[in-house]
């Protein structure tokens, strides 16, 4: 079997964190090597309000975490220009992996690239792990970043040397 994966369109979920910045490397680098292009997306989620009294303030916040998440996103996609690869960003408001997940199959992904802290024990039983609810609901192969790399993979290397770790 010496075929290579038809991959011509990769989603990274990015949430802004170091985390994602090394999955973002990956896909770059993927998208470099099989020609595709990257479809960045991130999810923001207001927290719920309970007192009524702030009820009045939070459409002016809740349009201002929109705000701020898309330069955040712009500023993302701009450092990825001189790549060479096609990039477009999607923001959406939402459960952060129902959200991947419906985007990734909206726009046909071939492979999502997700980081991860890699949380363990007690803390990834109470927070979850966005990237292993991605992993179980996707309809597409999925690459879990772990960690970010101080070799971060470039177009011109294209994927890192796992003898490196």
């Amino acid at each position: 079997m010496n075929s290579s994966p038809d991959i011509r369109h990769i989603l990274v979920a990015h949430d802004f964190s170091e985390f994602s910045d090394a999955a973002l490397d990956y896909g770059l680098a993927l998208a470099a090597k099989f020609g595709a292009r990257v479809t960045v997306v991130h999810v923001y989620d207001v927290p719920s309000l309970g007192a009524p009294e702030v009820l009045i303030l939070a459409t002016d916040w809740t349009k201002q975490f929109g705000v701020v998440a898309r330069e955040s996103l712009d500023q993302v996609v701009a450092q990825t220009r001189e790549r060479g690869v096609a990039v477009e960003a999607v923001l959406r408001r939402g459960t952060a992996w129902r959200e991947v997940v419906a985007v990734a199959e909206e726009v046909k992904a071939d492979l999502i690239v997700v980081g991860t802290e890699g949380r363990r024990g007690v803390t990834r039983a109470l927070l979850g792990s966005v990237a292993e609810r991605i992993v179980r609901m996707a309809t597409c192969p999925v690459l879990v970043a772990r960690r970010p790399t101080s070799k971060a993979p470039s177009s011109s290397s294209a994927l890192p040397d796992p003898s490196e770790r």
